[in-house]
């Protein structure tokens, strides 16, 4: 049996099933919840992809657990563990990147501002995210982790791998989040750049220039209006 029948297999097991139903509306909850209308594309795919970490090791966890022992025990003998096994978390990958893909198409519909860049960055950020979140699934799942404290280290490991700065989730959210600090639009939908006020020691050097030229003018118009003695 090859693994794409057997990836085939695990996805139709795991939609009859209806056990992905609980991540996924998880998914889109949330994700409706946080998102609305002109967000900035960028920032809001972040947040779409930062979701699928934790939702794509939830289906891992369904994919696993799906097919009742006696089957599995049959399908292992036949295919063997290893590629069951990988066809189970194939399964789950798939299903998380379509639950990314339609998120990431929610919020080019919903955001503003989806330049290109953007577009491609927010679906590199999914890709990775819903990998991230299988491998967490993977090792924080049969038969890697049984028992009740598998749930609680899955969640742990969703949380530690979208906050560690070494992780890939981690650097493609960040890159998403601080891309949102370009040009600001303006009333004319022309772009203009950040004042230098906002931080940093050219930020200081600009208030001392305007503080120094605001004091000049005020002299010079005092200077200039100076009432005429008789």
């Amino acid at each position: 049996m090859t693994l794409r029948a057997l990836t085939r297999y695990h996805l139709e097991l795991l939609v009859r099933s209806q056990r992905w139903l609980a991540p996924a509306l998880t998914y889109a909850v949330v994700l409706g919840l946080g998102l609305s209308g002109g967000d900035d594309v960028a920032g809001a795919a972040a947040f779409s992809a930062g979701l699928l970490v934790p939702v794509t090791g939830w289906l891992v966890r369904a994919a696993v657990g799906s097919e009742p022992p006696q089957s599995r025990a049959c399908l292992v003998a036949a295919a063997g563990w290893p590629r069951t096994h990988l066809a189970a978390l194939l399964a789950a990958l798939l299903t998380g990147l379509g639950l990314g893909a339609a998120g990431l198409a929610a919020v080019l519909a919903l955001g503003s501002g989806g330049s290109g860049a953007a577009v491609a960055g927010g679906a590199l950020a999914t890709a990775v995210c819903a990998l991230s979140g299988a491998a967490v699934g993977a090792v924080c799942n049969r038969p890697v982790l049984t028992g009740a404290y598998a749930v609680p280290l899955g969640l742990g490991g969703a949380v530690a791998v979208l906050l560690l700065p070494g992780s890939p989730a981690n650097a493609v959210v960040r890159a998403l989040v601080l891309a949102r600090g370009g040009p600001r639009p303006c009333r004319g939908g022309r772009s203009r750049p950040r004042r230098p006020w906002r931080r940093g020691a050219a930020g200081r050097r600009w208030r001392s220039r305007s503080g120094t030229a605001t004091e000049r003018g005020r002299t010079g118009r005092k200077r200039t209006h100076r009432p005429r003695s008789d």
